[in-house]
C-alpha cells in the first residue's frame, strides 16, 4: 500500500494524546488526589461557600481550542476546596463512607476501560468480575455464599427492583399484561414507620398506590412490631386484598435499629410473602461477630439490599441486590423480544445477561472498585474498620448518657447515634412538667437542636444531620469512616456543646 493510500485509509485522532502527555496528566491528577488525601482532616467539613460561588471561581466560557492542563487541575482543586468532605474523620451527617485510595484508583481503571456490563457479550471480564462480586458479598454479610444478583446504583434502585419482581412473582402471569393497579385482588405491602423512603417511593413508581402501602408501628427500641405485622395481613386477607411482600430493615437509616428479621421471615413463609430485607446501610454490621445475632434470619430473605458506598469504603455508585431465585427475577424482567439485544450462537454462560435481571442496560464496571477494595485489603481489616465505626458510636452514646446536657434518643445498636441537646435546667423542669407543659418545652427544644445543627454543619469543623425519633428533633451521627478516631468524636461533642451554649445564651 502506498503513502497515499495509507493516509486515505488511515484516521488521525485528534483525542489520542502522546504518552508523554498522558504521564504529565496522569502525574498533575495523581499530585492533586494525594494532596486531598492527605490534608482531608485539616479541611472544613463544610466549606464557606454559597450557591453559585463554584462558577465565579471557575472558566464558565465553553472554550473552542481546549485550555492548558496546568489551568483545568487548579480549577479541579477550586472544586475539591468549595465541596462537602464526606471523607473529613468529623463528617457524620449522613451514611456514606469515605473512598479509600484503592477504591479511588479501581474507578480510575473501570473508566479508562469504558465497558458496558450490560451482558456478557458486551463486557465478558466485567460480567465475571460482578458475578464473582456478588457471591463475595453474600458470604460476607451472611447471606449465602452461592448468592446471585447484580450491581445497581444504590439502594434505591436495588429496592425497586426487588420490589417490582415481588409484585409480578406474587400476582400472577397477568400482571404484566394489565398492570399492578388493574390486578383484581389490589396488593399490600408491609414495612415499619422506620422504612427508607425508597420503599413507598418504589411502591409508588409501580403505580401499587401508597394507599396499599401499610406503614406499621414499631416497638419501643424502633424495630418493627411483628404483632402489628400479623394483624394488618390478616385484616387485609379478610377484605379481599392480596398482601404480597413484607420489608424488614437490617439498619434503619434514621437510627440503625435492626427489625426482628427471623420473626418476619416466619410470617412470610407463614402466609406466602416475599420477604425483602433492606440492608443497604447496615447489613455490613454483620460482619462484627458481636453483632452478628442482631441479623439472625436475614439469610432467609428473597432478596436483599446492600450498598457497598455506604459502609465498605468504596466509591458511589455500587450498589448491589441479592437474591435467591433468579428465575423469578428472570422471568419477571427478561426483554428477549428485543431483536437488537438477543443471543445467537453463545452457550448458556455466554448468553448471560444482567438485563434480564435488573433495570438498567446501560451500567458501568462498577464491580471492579469492590473487588478491587477487597482484594487489597482483605475481609479481615474491612471488618475491622467496620466494627471500629460501631464502638465509635456506642462511645458517643456513652459521652452522651453520662453527660448532663446531653439526652441520647435511641438505642445504639449499629453506628448511629441519636440525641439532643437539653440545657440542665430544662431537663429538671421537663421531668416534673405535665403533659401540656412537656409538649411545649419539647417543642422549644426540638427549635433550639434544629438551630445546633444548622450551627455546627455552617461552623465547618464537624458535620451533623438530624431525624425524627418518636417525634422528637435528633442530632444524628452516623459514624462509616476509617479515619475517625475517639479524639475526633469528644472534638464533636465540644463542638455541638458550644454551639448549644452560644444558642441557648442568645436566647
Amino acid at each position: 500500500m502506498s503513502t497515499a493510500e495509507r493516509t486515505e485509509t488511515t484516521r488521525t485522532s485528534c483525542l489520542d494524546i502522546s504518552r508523554e502527555a498522558i504521564d504529565h496528566l496522569a502525574a498533575e491528577a495523581t499530585k492533586l488526589v494525594y494532596e486531598y488525601f492527605s490534608t482531608i482532616d485539616a479541611r472544613r467539613v463544610f466549606p464557606e461557600t454559597f450557591a453559585g460561588k463554584t462558577t465565579t471561581l471557575v472558566d464558565t466560557e465553553l472554550s473552542l481550542e481546549g485550555e492548558p492542563l496546568e489551568k483545568i487541575i487548579e480549577e479541579c482543586r477550586t472544586v475539591i476546596d468549595l465541596s462537602r468532605q464526606n471523607g473529613h474523620p468529623r463528617f457524620f451527617g449522613y451514611v456514606a463512607s469515605p473512598a479509600t485510595p484503592v477504591g479511588a484508583y479501581a474507578d480510575l481503571i473501570a473508566s479508562a476501560l469504558n465497558a458496558n456490563i450490560t451482558c456478557w457479550r458486551s463486557g465478558p471480564a466485567g460480567t465475571d468480575i460482578e458475578k464473582m462480586v456478588v457471591r463475595w458479598l453474600g458470604s460476607l454479610i451472611g447471606y449465602g455464599d452461592n448468592s446471585r444478583g447484580l450491581m445497581t446504583s444504590g439502594g434505591s434502585m436495588a429496592n425497586l427492583i426487588a420490589i417490582l419482581v415481588a409484585s409480578r412473582h406474587k400476582a400472577g402471569a397477568d400482571v404484566s399484561s394489565t398492570g399492578l393497579w388493574n390486578c383484581e385482588r389490589p396488593l399490600t405491602l408491609y414495612v415499619s414507620e422506620e422504612v427508607h423512603m425508597s420503599i413507598p417511593k418504589a411502591a409508588d413508581i409501580l403505580g401499587l398506590g401508597r394507599d396499599h402501602v401499610r406503614i406499621l408501628e414499631c416497638d419501643d427500641s424502633l424495630r418493627m412490631n411483628v404483632s402489628a405485622l400479623r394483624k394488618a395481613i390478616v385484616e387485609d386477607l379478610a377484605q379481599g386484598l392480596r398482601p404480597f411482600c413484607v420489608v424488614g430493615s437490617a439498619g434503619t437509616v434514621a437510627t440503625g435499629a435492626i427489625d426482628p428479621l427471623n420473626e418476619i421471615a416466619e410470617l412470610a413463609n407463614e402466609f406466602d410473602l416475599w420477604f425483602h430485607v433492606d440492608g443497604a446501610y447496615g447489613a455490613p454490621g454483620a460482619l462484627d461477630p458481636a453483632k452478628k445475632q442482631l441479623f439472625r434470619g436475614m439469610d432467609r430473605a428473597d432478596s436483599l439490599s446492600l450498598d457497598p458506598h455506604k459502609w465498605l469504603y468504596v466509591p458511589v455508585d455500587a450498589g448491589c441486590l441479592l437474591f435467591r431465585d433468579d428465575e423469578a427475577f428472570r422471568l419477571a424482567l427478561s426483554s428477549q423480544d428485543a431483536e437488537y439485544i438477543k443471543t445467537h450462537g453463545y452457550s448458556d454462560d455466554e448468553a448471560f445477561a444482567f438485563w434480564d435481571y435488573g433495570v438498567e442496560l446501560s451500567r458501568r464496571f462498577r464491580a471492579l472498585k469492590v473487588w478491587l477494595t477487597l482484594r487489597y485489603y482483605g475481609v479481615r481489616k474491612i471488618a475491622e474498620a467496620v466494627t471500629d465505626d460501631m464502638k465509635l458510636a456506642a462511645y458517643l452514646g456513652q459521652l452522651v448518657d453520662e453527660a448532663d446536657d446531653f439526652e441520647l434518643l435511641a438505642p445504639v445498636e449499629l453506628s448511629i447515634c441519636c440525641f439532643r441537646y437539653v440545657p440542665p435546667d430544662t431537663r429538671a423542669g421537663l421531668t416534673k412538667a405535665d403533659e401540656t407543659a412537656a409538649a411545649g418545652i419539647n417543642e422549644q427544644l426540638d427549635q433550639l437542636n434544629a438551630r445546633i445543627m444548622s450551627a455546627v454543619q455552617t461552623g465547618g469543623r464537624a458535620y451533623i444531620s438530624n431525624a425524627n425519633v418518636r417525634g422528637r428533633f435528633a442530632l444524628r451521627a452516623c459514624i462509616t469512616n476509617f479515619r475517625t478516631t475517639k479524639a475526633d468524636i469528644e472534638e464533636t461533642v465540644r463542638i455541638i456543646r458550644s454551639a448549644a451554649e452560644s444558642l441557648s445564651g442568645t436566647e
